[in-house]
């Protein structure tokens, strides 16, 4: 029997979990409820035959769940952008689709973008990590983080 005691074995943070597809997908499924919406306004407000309505409206809904499910491929994110494109067209049935639908291609463009951001920095600070190099940005400035205390 030895005398050590087994070293524990310290799992590896995920570092696979993306902030693209998380942000990305809550925008969708947000977005699935206000397509949902437009259904009856389409009915009682635009005239537009119930089951032609029911089917742009909750379609565009089920597309957008769907999507947010799909979002690992890079193809899907192509596809939100088509729903987007989609949601300000309905603009032409339901005027206030074009300002809803602007906010919402705009909360997706800013997912995208700064979901892209965030995953390039994380990658960047991890190959620094496990090459064992500090991840560039300020200096350590206090005595706490390996600094001079201010004021030696």
């Amino acid at each position: 029997m030895s005398a050590e005691a087994p070293t524990p074995r310290v799992a590896e943070p995920n570092t696979e979990r993306s902030p693209r597809r998380g942000m990305c997908a809550a925008v969708l499924g947000l977005e699935a409820i206000a397509l949902g919406l437009t259904t009856p306004v389409m009915i009682t407000l635009a005239d537009v035959p119930t089951g032609t309505a029911l089917a742009i409206g909750l379609g565009l809904a089920l597309a957008s769940l769907l999507l947010a499910g799909m979002l690992r491929a890079e193809w899907a994110y192509r596809a939100g952008w088509a729903i987007q494109v989609a949601a300000v067209g309905l603009g032409f049935v339901v005027p206030m689709m074009f300002l809803l639908g602007g906010i919402f291609a705009g909360l997706w463009g800013a997912a995208d973008w700064l979901g892209r951001k965030i995953e390039r920095e994380r990658a960047e600070a991890w190959r620094a990590y496990r090459a064992g190099e500090q991840p560039a940005g300020p200096a350590p400035t206090g005595p706490d983080q390996g600094g001079p205390a201010q004021g030696d």
